[in-house]
């Protein structure tokens, strides 16, 4: 793993200054101004809003401030309650007992009961793309009484209490779904106007423009939200979104939300402020994918040809202007505890590349090009094109026409996960905090499924990588478990159906007049109950 040193250095300033941030005692004495707007930048514009079959990133920040989890995380990852007050688990690691809050109401007036979480586990594992792994071995859900749900676990699932913050395991009202076919789910009407507990209830979503989400006067949690709007803003230009930050338009944007290359001038204005926490439920990823169904692509030596054509320092230096680590391995850097360090990167060789497609059996032909492939990307950060636009200048080199298509990002999900009209994306896949979420989906030949987003695209089948990956999921002992999952990361090092580029940092932009918009590990991804606008500064 390589590190940017100078990137290192200023994130670790900023997580210093973070720590003198008000603690919660002190924002618990200042008594939180009621009323405005707060103007929250998210981009692209997601498919729906709703995080029960959908991990998108701009899903994932506008869900939860209309539909809620169970539990929610401080940063160092303890769970705090949300919609479960108190929580158990048996010594065997085979039943979670919840306690529910009482007295919560769905945003359609009906009351919420434990037939609300035991619906939404089963459709999470059904249709969420990383549910399928997460509450792969929930084999019931007791509901005893209203407000007492069990999980019942034919395996131990060591990750599972980490797993239960609602922009990945939100849960949503049965009676809005039963009935429901399941294959219907990611496209119900809910998805689109959904109705939750949360502190704030939807209200319009116009297309390419904006939604608006208004206080819910029933919450649960008397006197919150203090805002009277949310109000999502979707602007695809990089440089209007840095405008606006500077004039004071836009109030909160997360995950490098203006250019990187603006991203100093900007954290120097004074109604301006940075935060790096807020990201340690993320594990930031980016790949180049390859559709191993492509003729060309099940040649291991190609795929290996690829690989020595990318220099890693070129895309962390150039594209991602150093805010971020070199990571070779599907495990991201930010995620120590189970990296496998003595992976290195293949290394930059243009001539081993011209090697390899020869000895695979694909020569230049007379224009000097061996053969053509379809490149996308994801949409979500413009950086993605920029990666793109370099491998095709790189491949070229080779002798490989790497020919790109860009798509919105609705349209990528529909030709990558669905279609599968590529050869090669540059995709973003998030670690989340543990590698059965987050990295097993990408891997595990059980999670190809066609129209299931930020799943095994590759098409990969390895069943050595689908035993370690499986064991790991339920293996208690922290030593196995590395220890399988560093075994992991050896074969897809070799196999590259994934080659592992670049593990991001992130930062939220915010003006200083946005107070608690990042008071936990989830970052904007919190339900924003605590969020206040303070008039006169920023």
């Amino acid at each position: 793993m390589t590190i940017n040193r100078r990137r290192f250095n200023q994130l670790l300033l900023l997580s210093t200054a973070a720590t003198f941030l008000p603690t919660a005692a002190t924002r618990a004495a200042e008594t939180p101004p009621r009323g405005g707007t707060l103007n929250f930048i998210v981009e692209p514009e997601p498919p729906t809003i709703l995080a029960l079959a959908h991990t998108a990133g701009g899903t994932q920040k506008i869900s939860p401030k209309i539909t809620e989890g169970l539990l929610t995380y401080d940063f160092g990852l303890l769970p705090k309650p949300q919609l479960a007050t108190e929580w158990s688990v048996a010594s065997d690691g085979l039943t979670y007992t919840f306690k529910l809050r009482s007295n919560v109401k769905w945003h359609d007036g009906k009351p919420f009961t434990s037939a609300d979480v035991a619906y939404s586990i089963e459709l999470l594992k059904q249709v969420h793309p990383r549910g399928r792994g997460t509450f792969a071995n929930v084999i019931a859900v007791d509901t005893p009484d209203p407000l007492t749900a069990i999980f019942r676990l034919s395996k131990p699932a060591p990750y599972l209490l980490k797993a239960l913050y609602a922009a990945e395991s939100p849960i949503v009202p049965r009676h809005i779904y039963e009935g429901v076919k399941i294959a219907d789910v990611p496209t119900n009407p809910n998805g689109s106007a959904p109705i939750g507990t949360g502190p704030f209830v939807f209200r319009q979503w116009v297309r390419g423009s904006h939604i608006i989400l208004e206080r819910n006067p029933d919450y649960w949690d008397a006197g919150k939200p203090y805002l009277d709007q949310v109000v999502v803003r979707f602007v695809p230009d990089g440089a209007a979104r840095a405008a606006g930050f500077e004039t004071g338009e836009f109030d909160l944007g997360s995950d490098n939300p203006i250019p990187l290359a603006d991203l100093e001038r900007i954290k120097a204005l004074p109604n301006i402020g940075i935060d790096s926490r807020g990201y340690e439920t993320k594990g930031d990823q980016t790949q180049l994918i390859l559709n191993l169904d492509n003729e060309y692509l099940k040649d291991v030596r190609v795929r290996r040809a690829i690989a020595h054509a990318i220099d890693l320092n070129v895309i962390l230096n150039t594209v991602w202007y150093g805010y971020g680590h070199v990571s070779p391995t599907p495990v991201s850097a930010f995620l120590p505890q189970y990296l496998n360090t003595a992976i290195k990167p293949y290394a930059f060789d243009l001539k081993a590349a011209e090697q390899l497609l020869d000895e695979a059996g694909y020569k230049r032909n007379g224009g000097g090009t061996r053969f053509a492939l379809r490149l996308t990307h994801n949409s979500y950060n413009e950086g993605f094109k920029r990666v793109a636009e370099y491998l095709k200048q790189n491949l070229a080199r080779v002798g490989i026409d790497a020919r790109i298509d860009s798509y919105d990002f609705s349209t990528y999900i529909q030709k990558v996960y669905t279609e599968r009209a590529f050869d090669l994306t540059a995709e973003y896949l998030g670690n989340q905090f543990d590698p059965t979420l987050g990295v097993q989906r990408i891997y595990w030949s059980k999670n190809f499924k066609l129209g299931l987003p930020f799943s095994n695209a590759s098409h990969y089948q390895n069943p050595e990588v689908d035993r370690l990956l499986e064991a790991a999921s339920i293996e208690v002992d922290e030593a196995k478990r590395k220890q399988e999952f560093n075994d992991f990361q050896k074969i897809i090092a070799d196999e590259l159906p994934v080659i592992n580029l670049i593990s991001l940092e992130n930062v939220t932009v915010f003006n200083k007049r946005v107070k608690n918009h990042t008071i936990g590990a989830e970052g904007v991804q919190s339900n924003f109950a605590d969020v206040y606008i303070k008039e006169g500064e920023g």
